[in-house]
């Protein structure tokens, strides 16, 4: 999943960005409201961590700005702001989740977690294509009549969530890359490739379907766990 983290303050950047890159997460931090606009023209992304005291646009405008844009990207508020009117504010207009700093590093994610659940209209925390099953919240990987769960490196983990959270799509080498390296991070001509091969011997060829010249695809199952 990839997290566009909008935060004015460093040191708060920094910490939720390790943290999050520990959860598997590809996180982008821009310190600012234009940047912030700007990033969601160009880039797909998966949530926004959204603060409100933001230097030169306060975060309700890029909020307005974003909606205003037909953009449905959810956006979980994160600010210092605990009054009822900016409370109301944010989520009367458009964000998804409201949660106030200081805050924990758990709590954050499982409300990051629920906003995408509900973003794509599902009940379970865990994702499944009948086969493999997946679960966000504690990273673990399981394998139909299998005993031992499968272990993952984060790469790995960040790949395998963005195929099976589109089974039967294929995802184009493009499509992966954005959803598994944030900026700044240097991307290997074939490291999709070597990701898919680690993958594939981990949790069997078969679960990973190669579309030659287009992508790849996990093939699509019940989805109920």
């Amino acid at each position: 999943m990839r997290i566009l983290l909008v935060e004015d303050d460093r040191m708060i950047a920094d910490a939720v960005s390790a943290s999050l890159r520990d959860g598997h997460y590809a996180v982008d931090w821009v310190n600012n409201g234009k940047t912030a606009e700007e990033a969601l023209m160009t880039q797909s992304y998966d949530l926004v961590l959204l603060d409100l005291g933001l230097p030169g646009q306060d975060g309700l405008k890029v909020l307005a700005h974003i909606r205003k844009k037909k953009n449905a990207t959810p956006v979980l508020i994160v600010t210092a702001r605990d009054d009822l009117d900016s409370r109301l504010s944010g989520l009367d207009g458009g964000a998804d989740d409201y949660i106030i700093k200081p805050f924990d590093m758990a709590e954050l994610q499982a409300r990051m977690r629920a906003v995408l659940r509900r973003h794509g209209g599902q009940s379970s925390p865990k994702l499944t294509n009948g086969v493999i099953t997946l679960d966000p919240t504690t990273y673990m990987v399981e394998i139909a009549e299998q005993d031992k769960p499968v272990v993952l490196s984060n790469k790995e983990f960040s790949v395998l969530q963005a195929l099976i959270s589109r089974a039967g799509t294929i995802l184009s080498r493009s499509d992966l890359e954005n959803k598994v390296y944030a900026w700044g991070e240097e991307v290997e001509s074939n490291a999709i490739d070597f990701l898919i091969h680690g993958l594939r011997k981990k949790i069997g060829k078969e679960q990973i379907k190669n579309v030659r010249g287009v992508g790849w695809m996990m093939p699509k199952g019940k989805t109920n766990v």
